[in-house]
């Protein structure tokens, strides 16, 4: 059986990366489920969606990177927790208004609920209305 934290750790690259649902399916159940008490996010309810979201958001802020402040695993609880830090530039084209070639270096947390060797459940922790802000979008 995979580790959870091999799991987490490829599903994260994947994900972060904009790879979207087709890379990312291989390590979460089919109907997996997503959270995050974030407006842009407010109407995403799975983990499918997440993802391609996240591939899209590479489209618009192309330089797109993140880097892992922190990966830890809960066996007693059946989660991992990544907590990394999101940079990106808004050149490409989408989004709610044109390019504003403005920046933002945003926090989050995403827990990772797993039943077995799949995620089965990830809810984010992030201020999206900071990152907003910072990208010239509100």
């Amino acid at each position: 059986m995979t580790s959870m934290m091999a799991v987490a750790r490829d599903f994260f690259a994947a994900c972060e990366t904009g790879k979207g649902w087709e890379a990312c399916k291989v390590h979460c159940t089919p109907d997996a489920t997503f959270a995050a008490q974030s407006e842009p996010l407010a109407d995403i309810k799975t983990l499918a969606q997440y993802t391609d979201w996240m591939k899209g958001l590479m489209t618009i802020l192309p330089n797109g990177r993140y880097e892992v402040k922190s990966f830890a695993a809960d066996g007693e609880r059946n989660n991992v927790t990544a907590y990394a830090v999101f940079s990106g530039t808004h050149t490409g084209p989408g989004g709610p208004c044109a390019p504003t070639g403005k920046s933002t270096r945003s926090d989050y947390v995403y827990v990772m609920q797993f039943s077995g060797d799949k995620i089965v459940h990830m809810t984010k922790i992030w201020n999206s209305g900071a990152a907003l802000k910072e990208l010239g979008w509100t």
